[in-house]
C-alpha cells in the first residue's frame, strides 16, 4: 500500500458518481480506531507534475485559467494519469501539450497526497531538464487557457511568499526541488 495506507472497513456505500476525471462517493465507514461515520471522498487516479528547468536555470510554469477558483493560477505543467499509465509517461505527455517543450532528462522528486481531507489523489513530481522546443507542438485541449511564464527560483519563491496565486502541488514540488535549484 503506498504512502502508509491503512484501510477502513466499508459498512455501506450510500452515493457514487462516476465523473470524467474523478469519482465521488459517500460511504459509511469504520475507521481503524473503531470510530464509525459517513465520509465523502473524491477518488482520483492521481497526477504527475513536471518542474521544467531551462538551461539558464529559469523555471517554466503555466498561468492557467481554473473555473473552480474563477481565475488564473501559476502552476507547473501537470496532468491526470490515464488508466495503467506510468506517471513519467503522463508527465512527458503533459509537458509537451502544455508548453510545447520536451525534456530529455528526468529526475523523480517524490510523491505526495494533494488534499487528503477529501481526496485520495497522489501527485508524482519530476524535475524536467535538457529542454527542447518542439517544432510542431501538440494542439492544446479545447478547455485549456494557458500562458507560459518563466521565473528564476528566487522570483518564484518571492511570488509564493507574497501570496501570488500559485497552486499547492506546484508549491510542494518547488520545495522538493530546492536542492537542485539553489
Amino acid at each position: 500500500m503506498p504512502l502508509g495506507r491503512e484501510l477502513p472497513q466499508l459498512l455501506k456505500q450510500r452515493l457514487f458518481h462516476k465523473g470524467r476525471k474523478f469519482d465521488f462517493e459517500v460511504n459509511r465507514l469504520r475507521l481503524p480506531n473503531k470510530s464509525e461515520g459517513e465520509w465523502e471522498c473524491i477518488r482520483h487516479p492521481g497526477g504527475a507534475l513536471a518542474l521544467p528547468v531551462t538551461a539558464d536555470g529559469r523555471l517554466m510554469l503555466v498561468r492557467q485559467y481554473r473555473f473552480t477558483v474563477q481565475g488564473r493560477l501559476l502552476e507547473f505543467p501537470a496532468g491526470t494519469l490515464e488508466p495503467n499509465e506510468d506517471p513519467l509517461e503522463t508527465v512527458q505527455r503533459e509537458i509537451e501539450e502544455e508548453t510545447g517543450y520536451r525534456a530529455h532528462k528526468w529526475d523523480k522528486l517524490g510523491e505526495f497526497f494533494l488534499a487528503p481531507g477529501y481526496s485520495d489523489e497522489i501527485i508524482h513530481a519530476f524535475l524536467a531538464r535538457d529542454l527542447e522546443k518542439l517544432e510542431t507542438p501538440p494542439p492544446p485541449e479545447e478547455d485549456e487557457d494557458i500562458e507560459i511564464v518563466f521565473f528564476t527560483p528566487e522570483e518564484l519563491e518571492t511570488a509564493i511568499l507574497e501570496g501570488q496565486p500559485v497552486d499547492a502541488k506546484s508549491i510542494a514540488s518547488f520545495f522538493l526541488a530546492r536542492s537542485f535549484l539553489f
